[in-house]
């Protein structure tokens, strides 16, 4: 790992001033107690802030299907551009955990800052584009007019806005990687609980706010989000966190850019045609009516739910993966991988039981029309079959990419989605009496694949040996 360079004091310093909970050794003693002291505070964080599309949902669910139907595409589409910023943050994240495991923190400071101008430039790009082609992004898939309509509206206003958003997934993704994730834990508390309680009052008119619908829902999303920033930024400057940016030597440095892009690219082309997939997976839903398309964007809020401890032991295990390869402990990153694996592998088998049992009482929490909770509870149960083998996929690629090494990962993902996902997504419909419940069995057999490339490459060890 290069050292940053600019003259300072010793690393070290930095590090004793802080409090003993920023300033813990995450490359020394258990690993199983260092993956679940990293993980926890990520999984309630990574839960509460997919808690929001989640309550959006919920509410915009009683204005009917095509509200639910629009959100949820919407939903895709914001997904889609999320998956290009955590792309580009898993570069930032990548190079901080480094940093950090070799004692640097004011390079680990540096790169904090640097990782800021991207975001900055990238959303305001996605805000141009939110403005213009919002109706156009949807119309795309052949979506009935009432669905655009209302997806449009939600789209937008969160496009606009997607600097805000950007900035905070920045900033939590810094402190995480620095190894403090128990302060952007306690931010997503503060204004999640902000946006459960201000969002119906938009959505529905209650009180003295206008009645909203649709845009209700998305500008509760921007106004919380604003709010977790603000305090996020004064968590960083004011020395709050293990890290602290101050804007008093700042300069751009195109070195540390190239490398954050040079690592974040690969990764966010992997999230991107990932997303770009799940867009395509509703155009080929959409013929089969209303149903199938609010079915399946119920589904993905459930998954998001579900996804939250894997995610969590996940972006752990890539924590220590990235600081104990810093430190030049590479044996201790790769068991980091496996024991997490196993832990996440425990939770969505006992996740599979619940689907199984309960999959319609789940979907009634989002919709009382019959059909929809009838086809819903089918997704999923075919679902639960894909979640047996979704933890691993996810913990390794985690891993990987905290190591830095996004390219193989990336290469992967697109031939996993796009020689496996997508022609069977196409042919079981139209081959077999599945149905549109072919595409969702397509969705379950390119997670078996997944789980067997990524295994396979995990236990190569060539990510151990990525320089960034």
């Amino acid at each position: 790992m290069e050292k940053y360079e600019e003259p300072r004091v010793k690393a070290t310093a930095g590090v004793s001033e802080r409090p003993p909970a920023f300033g813990r050794d995450w490359t020394q003693g258990s690993i199983i107690r260092n993956l679940l002291s990293l993980a926890w505070p990520m999984i309630i964080s990574q839960s509460l802030n997919m808690l929001g599309p989640t309550i959006d949902m919920i509410w915009v669910g009683r204005l009917g299907s095509a509200s639910i139907a629009g959100v949820g595409v919407a939903g895709i589409a914001v997904g889609l551009v999320m998956s290009a910023m955590t792309g580009l943050m898993m570069g930032m994240r990548a190079m901080i955990a480094r940093f950090i495991g070799a004692n640097d923190v004011r390079g680990a400071n540096h790169v904090a800052m640097q990782a800021f101008v991207v975001s900055a430039a990238f959303s305001i790009i996605l805000a141009i584009i939110g403005i213009f082609l919002a109706e156009s992004i949807l119309g795309l898939f052949g979506l009935e007019a009432d669905v655009i309509a209302e997806g449009a509206a939600y789209l937008r206003i969160l496009f606009v806005c997607s600097v805000v958003m950007c900035l905070r997934l920045m900033a939590e993704g810094a402190m995480q990687a620095s190894g403090d994730t128990q302060t952007p834990m306690r931010i997503a508390v503060l204004f999640r609980l902000f946006h459960v309680a201000l969002c119906p009052f938009l959505i529905f008119g209650w009180w003295i706010f206008p009645r909203l619908g649709v845009s209700g829902a998305a500008l509760t999303n921007v106004i919380s989000q604003s709010l977790g920033l603000a305090i996020s930024m004064w968590v960083l400057f004011a020395g709050r966190s293990r890290l602290r940016l101050t804007l008093a030597k700042f300069h751009l440095d195109p070195d540390i850019i190239w490398r954050i892009v040079r690592i974040g690219v690969p990764a966010c082309i992997m999230g991107l045609q990932m997303s770009l997939g799940q867009f395509v997976l509703v155009g080929l839903m959409s013929p089969f009516g209303t149903y199938p398309v609010a079915a399946h964007a119920v589904c993905q809020r459930v998954e998001l739910v579900l996804f939250m401890p894997v995610l969590g032991m996940g972006m752990a295990a890539g924590v220590l993966a990235g600081q104990n390869l810093g430190a030049g402990r590479p044996e201790r990153a790769e068991k980091s991988g496996w024991l997490a694996a196993g832990l996440a592998q425990a939770f969505m088998v006992i996740c599979c039981l619940v689907l199984l049992l309960a999959a319609e009482k789940i979907m009634g929490i989002f919709s009382t029309e019959p059909g929809l909770v009838e086809m819903g509870g089918t997704f999923l149960r075919i679902a639960a079959a894909g979640y047996l083998a979704i933890a691993s996929v996810i913990v390794f690629q985690y891993c990987i990419s905290g190591a830095g090494d996004t390219l193989p990962a990336m290469i992967f993902s697109v031939m996993i989605v796009w020689a496996v996902q997508m022609p069977l997504a196409y042919l079981l419909p139209k081959y077999t009496d599945l149905g549109v419940y072919g595409v969702r069995w397509a969705m379950v057999a390119a997670i078996f694949v997944g789980m067997i490339v990524f295994l396979v490459y995990f236990r190569t060890g060539r990510w151990k040996r990525k320089k960034v």
